[in-house]
């Protein structure tokens, strides 16, 4: 796994925040995202997922690796929400009010049916 990786776990349970972007004021995805890039790559994002989703190189699912972004429509429109790939079909993210950064598997059904895609960002 790299640091970059690494480093998102280790933020596993600060809590999500609306327009949140620290680990002491919580975080909601993008603002998570930008963080975990802007800690361990100093590679500054834009704040919106959308924003997020047209930056990078575009990948096949079958070709991702740890630290590559992963993208779902959770509001129902198109890359709403983003998330970190840790390898082994998982991800972790900052999913919503009342939740917590933590790692979810992106074959569960509710994440299997709303995914957009996936983009590398290369610093």
């Amino acid at each position: 796994m790299n640091e970059l990786a690494v480093y998102a776990i280790s933020l596993a349970g600060t809590p999500y925040k609306y327009g949140g972007m620290s680990p002491e004021s919580g975080f909601d995805c993008s603002g998570f995202v930008g963080h975990v890039f802007k800690q361990t790559l100093g590679e500054s994002l834009p704040r919106s997922t959308a924003e997020i989703s047209r930056r990078g190189v575009k990948l096949d699912e079958d070709s991702l690796l740890p630290g590559d972004l992963v993208f779902y429509n959770t509001l129902n429109r198109s890359y709403s929400h983003v998330g970190i790939y840790l390898g082994d079909g998982q991800f972790i993210h900052s999913p919503s009010t009342g939740k917590s950064v933590t790692v979810v598997n992106m074959n569960e059904s509710y994440w299997r049916k709303r995914y957009n895609g996936a983009r590398r960002i290369k610093p």
